[in-house]
Parts: C-alpha cells; structure tokens; sequence
C-alpha cells in the first residue's frame, strides 16, 4: 500500500500541544507520513521552540518565520507561503487545528488546491464577532473530516448545515494532558525559581486582541486582575502580545507577578499548583478543569460552554458559578488515535 502524506499546518502555541498526541498517533501507522509547517505566528523560544522539545514533536518540515502585522495581512502572507510548499509537496490531505490565522490560512489554500481538510476542534462557537471565530467558521466550511470534542460542538454545526464528515472524539489536549501530567511535576522547576508556593497563588494569562487592541480593555483587564490579587498572588506569564500593548498605553501590572512566557511543563506545574486560573484563552478554560481548578474566563463569552454549565468556570461579566459537576464531554484519553483511524480508513 502506497503511504499516504498528511500536511499538517501550526503556528500557534495550543497548536503545538494539540498536534503533539495526534503526530504521535500518525507515526504509529505504516500507512502515513506526516510532514509539518510551521508558519511561525508565534515565533520566539518560549511561546514556540520549547513546546516542540518538551512534546516530544519532530522538528517542523518548514518554518516560513511570519508573524506580526494585521489579521489580514497576516493570513495573506501566510497563504502565499503555504501555497508555495503545499504545492510542491503534493499531500494526500491538510490538516489544521483550533480557530488561529494559521488555521485559516491552511484551510483556505487545500481549499483552493482541492485537497481534503481535516480540522481538529470543529465546531466551536461563543456567538460573539471576534478574529477566531470567523477563523473556525470558514475552516469548517471547506473541511472534509471535522473532528468535534463535544456534542455542543456537533450540533453547532448541524444547526449551520454541516453534516457530512463529522466525528465526535473527545479533546486531544485531554490526552496530552494525560501524557505529561506526571512528567511536570518530577521535571519544572518553576514555582521555586519564581517562589511562589504550590496552592498560595493564582495563575492567569491575558493575550486576546479583544482585551489588548485598546487601553480602556487591557486596563479593565489588568485592574481586574490586580483586585484578584489582593486575595492571594496572581502569576501571569507575560504574552508578547500584552507587554507590548502595555508598554504602548503606558500601563503598569501593579501587584501582579509577572514571568516570562513558560513552556508546556512549566504550564502544567503552574495549573497543578495554583488554587485558580484567571484567563482569555479558549485552551486553558479546559486545562483548568483537567486539574479540577475553577477558572474565571476574562471574556464576554466562551466557547466552551460545558465548562460554565458543570461550575467550573465562569465569565468574569457573571456573578457566581452554577451548581459544579463532572464533565464527561472531553473523552477518555484517546482522541488522538479516533482522528487518525478515521484518516485512515477514508483518506
């Protein structure tokens, strides 16, 4: 049987987490090989290189080094470059990941070159006008196999009109949760290096355009979190992103204890350690509740709907969390090797 060449595109830092089981799943087959792009939306060591040494990911095919500028001159270069290596490379299908400009990017060129998509986190939806969402819209729309965590995420797309092709799977970064859980606790280092003491602190993380595009929303943000820190210490690895926002709007952190970006395993021992987690991002949400910690999402919605409704999160625009309970949505672990026994079985 001739072997069958699967492009898979990242840019972006739950992109490396995300692909880390399912490349390792693709390796496991004989019937695959799988050849990886990075674009490079995030591109410094801590938000990129080290998530490809501590995953255990083999180092990417291509690094095409974009980033910075608008959404849509982003995309475009982007789509550009990857048009260029997807063409000379000739894949038997694309797969994408979450709802990032890389994601987009990917879709819209095998959309164009008539290759069959595959796109892992189908279906999410916080119904509210924001860059990731028309990112994940327009990727289901040209997809061929779309890989949806929940039954949410399912109906979302069946209330769109989409049907065909799509598989409920569980969550892949449940599995990788799984893989290195243990791993971070026998190997980080970083609450003694920051010297914080495990279930004294809280953790946050504060990238979203929509809390960083403007002073008056990263204010509210950073005021937000420093009131939170009068509770207990709030540790927030410092994105790119904000610093730069921060320094522009000449705005300070206050109380807030800041570190550099962390690595995966870092991340882990920080969520293992912290009695909360303050957030924008939509991967975290779910990470808290892998370690069974509550989360206050800093946003106006969320895509992770389950998360609010069984109590372990809520919106920072909310005033208490319902009722808690177990979540059984996210899988068994095994998410990874359901994508690529479909792949397998219809590519």
């Amino acid at each position: 049987m001739a072997r069958r060449k699967i492009l898979t595109v990242v840019g972006a830092r739950p992109q490396f987490i995300k692909a880390a089981p399912v490349s390792q799943a693709i390796a496991a087959r004989r019937e695959f090989d799988e050849l990886m792009v990075h674009t490079g939306q995030h591109f410094d060591h801590g938000m990129s290189e080290i998530f490809f040494e501590e995953l255990g990911i083999r180092s990417p095919a291509y690094v095409l080094g974009i980033h910075g500028g608008g959404h849509s001159a982003m995309t475009g270069r982007m789509m550009i470059a990857l048009e260029d290596v997807i063409s000379a490379e000739k894949p038997d299908a694309v797969l994408i990941y979450g709802d990032t400009n890389s994601t987009l990017a990917g879709a819209l060129v095998a959309a164009k070159l008539c290759l069959p998509i595959a796109h892992v986190e189908a279906g999410l939806r916080s119904f509210r006008p924001m860059p990731e969402e028309t990112n994940s819209i327009l990727a289901d729309r040209v997809s061929r196999w779309l890989f949806c965590q929940t039954s949410t995420a399912v109906e979302n797309l069946q209330r769109e009109g989409i049907t065909s092709g799509v598989h409920q799977i569980g969550d892949v970064m449940y599995d990788v949760t799984l893989m290195m859980r243990d791993r971070a606790r026998e190997k980080s280092t970083l609450l003694t290096r920051l010297g914080i003491t495990r279930g004294d602190f809280q953790l946050a993380t504060l990238h979203r355009a929509e809390n960083t595009n403007n002073r008056d929303a990263l204010a509210r943000a950073l005021n937000y979190l420093g009131e939170a820190a009068k509770q207990s210490p709030v540790v927030l690895p410092l994105h790119p992103r904000t610093r730069e926002a921060a320094e522009r709007f000449a705005l300070d952190f206050g109380p807030i204890k800041l570190s550099e970006p962390v690595g995966y395993l870092d991340m882990m021992a920080l969520l293992d350690g912290c009695t909360r987690v303050l957030t924008d991002s939509g991967g975290l949400q779910k990470e808290a509740y892998f370690f069974r910690k509550p989360c206050i999402t800093l946003r106006d919605a969320t895509e992770w709907v389950e998360t609010v409704e069984a109590g372990w999160n809520r919106l920072w625009i909310d005033g208490d969390y319902a009722p808690r309970r177990e979540i059984g949505a996210y899988g068994d672990g095994n998410a990874a090797q359901k994508i690529v026994a479909v792949l397998a079985a219809e590519l």
